[in-house]
């Protein structure tokens, strides 16, 4: 069992007004809160020790060195990949994605290859594969989604053949909440001799990954999702196969040696790093994985259940609330995009701002799975381990206002 009141006084922004409301941040799927030992981290390491790193000849720039290795020691560990080696620093999960579909994909992406994704992908992981399949002449194939927010898998088998070269597919929507079969759609593709990238953004806060284990040959996610600062990603690989990429970017530390007529690259995962990287924002977001495994994942997510169950029970009693995605908490997170009947969402959210509730809404970078429920955009509501049941019913209470006030207007 989780101490809510402990891991909430962790969190100095839980304790914030939001238009002279107590805040319930509802929106964790975006970005998640920062515990003080986080906040901290970035503190110290700006007050005591900051340096840029691995070049330096003086002892703040070894220690600022051996703290951002010791990061990628523990990212290692926490994703279960089997070297520090095969963990690639970048800003966020989009650059990890873009990396790939670039350093790989321009040198085993030809015309008239095919690029598995699924109509629930968010851009992060669909437009890096449009630009790519420009490029190469390359033909993208969708997985299509089905009305309870899973994926057609009878479809997805017959999308692959032989000259399927990737499936790039998200671990978890962000807009639906469904906990993807990867295992099984990865096996799909290794039978065809394809590639595997997992966008697991919407995963690693909420689950413990095992990527060496999951068959996929790579995988993104950022650390301002699971608890740490914005603007540090992770690309994981197989240390086989960065060592076979080209890099994508060039500059400072993602070479050996460098002359007028020629240039050598250094080894993984450094030759993906060129320039100097978010340094604070690293080892900030050892400190993040520190607390994480502090906490432990089995109640982490008996708690995130115990909150999924009782919204989709008390959302199901709002007159006019259409869920999209799964109607139990089986295969899915306790995120929750939803729809009032003739409410525009982002009323919805303005209003319950209001209240302070945070919500999100749009079409949360996911417009062609708008396309697919035939809607412009949804209002998402997101839990995480810092949220209580008290937070599931202010939402509840807020919905309905917002049903009773909104429904009104549009009425007259």
């Amino acid at each position: 069992m989780l101490d809510l009141l402990k891991i909430r006084a962790d969190f100095p922004i839980l304790s914030r007004l939001l238009n002279g409301k107590p805040l319930a941040y509802l929106d964790s799927a975006a970005t998640s809160q920062k515990p003080l030992s986080v906040i901290q981290s970035l503190v110290d390491f700006y007050s005591h020790s900051n340096a840029n790193i691995h070049r330096a000849a003086h002892g703040m720039g070894n220690e600022a060195t051996s703290a951002f290795e010791e990061a990628r020691a523990a990212t290692a560990t926490f994703i279960g990949a089997n070297s520090p080696n095969e963990v690639v620093f970048t800003r966020n999960a989009t650059e990890a994605i873009n990396l790939v579909a670039q350093a790989w994909g321009r040198a085993h992406v030809g015309p008239g290859d095919e690029i598995v994704i699924s109509e629930m992908e968010h851009h992060a992981n669909l437009v890096p594969w449009h630009m790519l399949a420009k490029e190469t002449g390359a033909v993208l194939k969708f997985i299509p989604v089905r009305p309870d927010g899973r994926l057609d898998m009878e479809q997805a088998a017959a999308l692959f053949s032989d000259r399927t070269r990737m499936l790039a597919l998200s671990w978890v929507s962000n807009v639906l909440g469904t906990i993807n079969p990867v295992k099984e759609l990865t096996a799909l593709a290794k039978k065809r001799g394809a590639m595997v990238l997992l966008d697991a953004a919407q995963a690693a806060p909420h689950f413990a990954l095992d990527l060496k284990d999951s068959g996929a040959d790579f995988a993104a996610f950022s650390a301002h999702k699971l608890l740490g600062p914005t603007g540090v990603g992770v690309l994981w690989g197989k240390e086989a196969v960065l060592d076979a990429m080209p890099p994508w970017q060039g500059g400072g530390s993602m070479i050996r040696l460098v002359s007028r007529d020629a240039i050598s690259y250094n080894r993984v995962p450094w030759r993906f790093e060129a320039g100097t990287p978010d340094i604070g924002g690293v080892i900030a977001f050892h400190a993040a994985l520190r607390y994480l495994s502090s906490l432990g994942w089995d109640a982490m997510q008996a708690h995130e259940k115990v909150l999924g169950d009782a919204a989709l029970k008390r959302f199901a009693s709002i007159p006019g609330f259409k869920l999209f995605g799964p109607s139990d908490m089986t295969d899915r997170l306790a995120v929750f995009s939803f729809d009032l009947e003739g409410v525009n969402c982002q009323d919805i959210g303005a209003l319950l701002d209001s209240m302070g509730v945070a919500i999100r809404t749009g079409n949360h970078c996911a417009q062609p799975l708008m396309g697919r429920f035939q809607v412009s955009g949804m209002a998402r509501v997101s839990f995480y381990l810092y949220n209580t049941l008290d937070e599931v019913e202010r939402a509840a209470q807020a919905i309905e206002k917002a049903r009773k006030i909104l429904g009104m207007a549009a009425k007259s």
